[in-house]
């Protein structure tokens, strides 16, 4: 007789023996269960993990920002001079900062004072300093033009409404100055200022009172406004600067008047009456740049002042989230 102990195969109905189960196939599902459950903790640990970022960098976004305010704050104090120490500041403990810094907006070209003064000739000049083929140049100022002046008679190269709508653009131009630098981003083969120069918005400003502040401006742009070489503009700018060669200190030396700069380089008086409608020796105008940190997140405002004292008007603000 067969012991007791030896296991026989189940019965089905029909007399046929029910087969085992494998002991193979019971460990490979027991491994997929744990890869699955293993997958399910690593994606809820990521999200998880992403969720605390987004959560930190809106912290930290927000902290940046105020610190940034904080910078903005100390910047419009007409007490403060660009130099003062107070405009950085920082808390190692909290892991924040912010670094702010303001500057004449007379220092940009008024891209509006340009065209509607008709000085499209010194616009000219810029583009074709930036290497733009001098058709082009000629081209693109017409463009601007149409676009800001009143009437639809065409520039020689220009392009107002019927131009635009046949490319499917009603109501442009808007025929009126620009608002600000990116609607110049509208006007017919702007493409061709963007491909010689992707900066160019460090050059052209709506806000300034519509000359070029010599004694804030740098020489790039001093050489194109007084048609001078680079070398004359650079000495003009090192004289502004006094010998310590830094804006804003005590040793600086401001042009007084527009003929005083003139009489300096030895101009002559064809060249005189030339720049007494392109430049200025200060303007009403600031521009105010403050930076916040918070950890690694980074945010800026920028303010464009008129006037630093009792009567400050805010011309424009912007918000950026830095790289």
């Amino acid at each position: 007789m067969r012991s007791s102990l030896h296991t026989k195969p189940s019965q089905l109905p029909n007399g046929l023996a029910m087969p085992l189960p494998k002991k193979g196939s019971a460990l490979i599902a027991v491994f997929w269960i744990m890869a699955v459950l293993s997958l399910a903790v690593f994606s809820a640990v990521r999200v998880v993990y992403y969720d605390a970022d987004v959560a930190s960098a809106q912290i930290n976004g927000f902290e940046a920002l105020q610190a940034a305010e904080r910078g903005i704050a100390v910047a419009v104090n007409p007490s403060i001079r660009k130099l003062d120490p107070l405009l950085e500041w920082s808390d190692p403990e909290r892991d924040i900062s912010y670094s702010a810094r303001f500057s004449s907006e007379g220092a940009r070209f008024n891209i509006n004072g340009l065209l509607l003064t008709e000085d499209k000739q010194l616009l000219v000049d810029i583009f074709t300093d930036w290497e733009m083929p001098l058709e082009d140049a000629q081209m693109l100022v017409d463009n601007l033009k149409d676009w800001v002046d009143r009437g639809e008679d065409v520039e020689l190269n220009g392009a107002e409404a019927t131009w635009y709508e046949q490319e499917g653009r009603n109501n442009h131009p808007f025929n009126r100055p620009f608002y600000n630098l990116d609607e110049m981003l509208l006007v017919k083969d702007i493409n061709l200022l963007l491909e010689v120069r992707p900066d160019w918005r460090e050059w052209f400003t709506v806000w300034s009172s519509g000359l070029l502040d010599i004694n804030e401006a740098s020489a790039d742009l001093i050489s194109v406004a007084m048609e001078i070489s680079i070398d004359d503009a650079t000495d003009l700018v090192e004289r502004i600067l006094g010998p310590d060669l830094i804006r804003d200190t005590e040793d600086d030396v401001r042009f007084e008047s527009v003929r005083e700069a003139g009489d300096f380089l030895g101009l002559s008086d064809f060249q005189q009456e030339i720049i007494q409608g392109r430049i200025t020796t200060e303007d009403p105008v600031t521009r105010v740049i403050s930076d916040g940190r918070a950890g690694t997140v980074k945010r800026r405002i920028t303010l464009v002042l008129r006037g630093r004292d009792d009567q400050l008007i805010i011309l424009e603000r912007k918000e950026e989230i830095l790289p």
